[in-house]
């Protein structure tokens, strides 16, 4: 069990309410409430965005009454659409740490936070995933039962804009302007339907971030030349990722969000060299470790996808997934990644999760250009890395794809190679709020492409969950079977794993993925909230409906360590 001291609590939320800052405050001039993150054993960043100009003033405390402040902090809101932050340090590791921020109309909103543990001690962890969720779509009731788990920290797992879909606060589309990206991140963490679901959560936890495409626009690659992409040519710059649309998705992701400005020095890489700097490392005592990666804004354009599915266009496809020097994650995070995890190792640290965006786990070439499948190259350097050198309890979580999906990773080193298990397993994670997700994409790709008949899609369409997941995982596995990948799942997995309850598979909910260590035994458990989907018409039509939706159970599984 978790020290009593870790969880906040009814006593706690007593406190947050008696100091005038539920979980779901916010007030007229602070409408996206308040959030800390970035967090390491010492240091914090906190954030709130006020449209009453002027100062700022944050407070820290282990009280919620703030009756004498640890520390203070101040900056100046100078535009109501411009966020501001400010980074606390001389904290202490493993603790837990009220804050208020109070702006020049005198409206205040308070959160709180938890240090990582220190390095030796094993308190136990429990943290959200979860990516993917657009404008209108809004106020995502998917996640509102994730401020009450009492969680050490939420990761915000990428598309937490949809700058290219039209929405309230953007009708025409795709956002050009500082100005519309700003625009299109204060309506996500902003009061919708009476519900902030986002200001709740990022109230109630330390929050990590990284980007996907739509941050930008749809599956753009940084590391490629804007004439290689309609939509950034004309720019002057070198790369994409130094074009005016990506540094103003960027700077308005980075505002937005309680992350120190990192950046890159000179890594000798134009990639990289003095890019922004979205990879994180952070450790939570012996528990685990974390590595949040950027896989947008350093890699080569994605490989054109399959059309047909026939061996003469997907083995030439497989074969150009292993062309030498392809990246997705360019040279200096990689290199920062492999460094990371032989550190993790060496201390003894027993979980180490790597946020990937993208999902890792090869899930055939339907659409595989985009993912690390795509990228096969890179993707069997790291994994060899991991095995070579004896890196255990590897876990990949990642989002983008709209649905939940659990798998061991194999590894083949040369197209035709055979797969080689890894001891590594993935899960993927979402969407918030993404119309349609997985399961009712899949099928319609799948009606199309002739997989399957009209009969089929509609008695998918009528059928309960359970069998609408049995016949996605059916269509999956389809797919990856002949090519030699393990089936979805990790029965028959040299992973230990227990499956209490639903499946290795949610595809047709909206929800998030919360990850739990247990201290004693350093058993995960991953279990998977949700609620039925939902389309934009349907919010529209009947909000009180939507709105009043909780999460469930959709999917729980323990995994022993090895």
């Amino acid at each position: 069990m978790r020290s009593c001291f870790v969880r906040i609590g009814a006593i706690g939320l007593a406190l947050l309410a008696l100091a005038g800052g539920a979980f779901a405050q916010e007030t007229s001039t602070l409408p996206n409430g308040v959030a800390a993150g970035d967090v390491t054993q010492i240091t914090a960043v906190l954030w709130t965005r006020s449209t009453a100009l002027g100062t700022v003033t944050f407070e820290v405390d282990r009280d919620a009454n703030f009756a004498r402040p640890l520390a203070v902090a101040s900056a100046e809101a100078t535009d109501p659409l411009l966020p501001v932050k400010a980074q606390i340090t001389d904290l202490a590791p493993g603790t837990r740490y009220f804050y208020r921020a109070t702006n020049a109309a005198g409206e205040s909103a308070v959160g709180v936070f938890r240090t990582p543990s220190a390095a030796g001690r094993r308190d136990g962890l429990r943290f959200g995933v979860a990516g993917d969720w657009r404008g209108e779509l809004a106020p995502y009731p998917a996640v509102a039962n994730a401020a009450e788990r009492e969680l050490d920290f939420f990761v915000l797992h990428g598309d937490t804009i949809y700058a290219d879909y039209p929405s309230p606060a953007l009708p025409a589309g795709q956002a050009i302007t500082l100005e519309d990206f700003r625009a299109k991140h204060a309506e996500v963490y902003g009061e919708r339907h009476g519900l902030n679901a986002w200001a709740a959560v990022r109230a109630s936890t330390a929050i990590f971030a990284t980007i996907d495409d739509h941050e930008v626009t749809n599956d753009f690659a940084g590391g490629a030349a804007p004439d290689t992409d309609i939509r950034f040519r004309g720019d002057a710059a070198a790369l994409i990722n130094d074009t005016q649309l990506y540094e103003n998705g960027l700077q308005a992701f980075q505002e937005y969000n309680p992350l120190n400005d990192e950046f890159y020095g000179d890594t000798g890489d134009p990639r990289t060299a003095n890019e922004r700097r979205l990879y994180r490392f952070r450790t939570f005592g012996d528990d685990a470790a974390i590595f949040v990666l950027d896989a947008r804004s350093f890699r080569d354009p994605s490989l054109p996808n399959v059309s047909e599915f026939t061996a003469e266009q997907i083995l030439p496809f497989i074969a150009a997934t292993y062309e030498p020097g392809r990246t997705m994650l360019g040279a200096a995070q990689l290199a920062d990644l492999k460094a990371d995890l032989l550190t993790a190792q060496a201390q003894g640290i027993t979980w180490k999760f790597i946020l990937l965006p993208e999902p890792a786990q090869n899930l055939g070439p339907l659409n595989a250009g985009d993912r690390f499948e795509g990228y096969a190259s890179e993707r069997a350097a790291l994994l060899k890395h991991i095995v070579d050198n004896g890196i255990t309890n590897v876990v990949f979580i990642a989002a983008d794809i709209h649905g939940t999906l659990v798998n061991n990773l194999t590894v083949a080193e040369g197209p035709g190679a055979p797969q080689m298990p890894t001891g590594v397993f993935e899960v993927t994670t979402g969407p918030v709020a993404f119309d349609a997700p997985l399961g009712p994409t899949v099928m319609e790709l799948a009606l199309g492409l002739g997989f399957v008949t009209e009969q089929q899609a509609n008695l998918y369409r009528l059928a309960p969950a359970a069998l609408k997941e049995n016949f996605i995982t059916q269509l999956v596995n389809g797919q990856i079977e002949p090519l030699g990948y393990d089936l979805i799942g990790l029965d028959g997995s040299e992973i230990d794993a227990e499956l209490i309850k639903g499946g290795y598979l949610a595809t047709s909910s909206y929800g998030w993925t919360e990850f739990e260590i247990d201290a004693a035994t350093q058993q995960l458990r991953v279990t998977t909230y949700g609620i039925p989907y939902y389309t934009a018409k349907q919010l529209t039509d009947a909000p009180e409906k939507v709105v009043a939706l909780q999460p469930a159970v959709l999917s729980e599984f323990v995994v022993n360590p090895r």
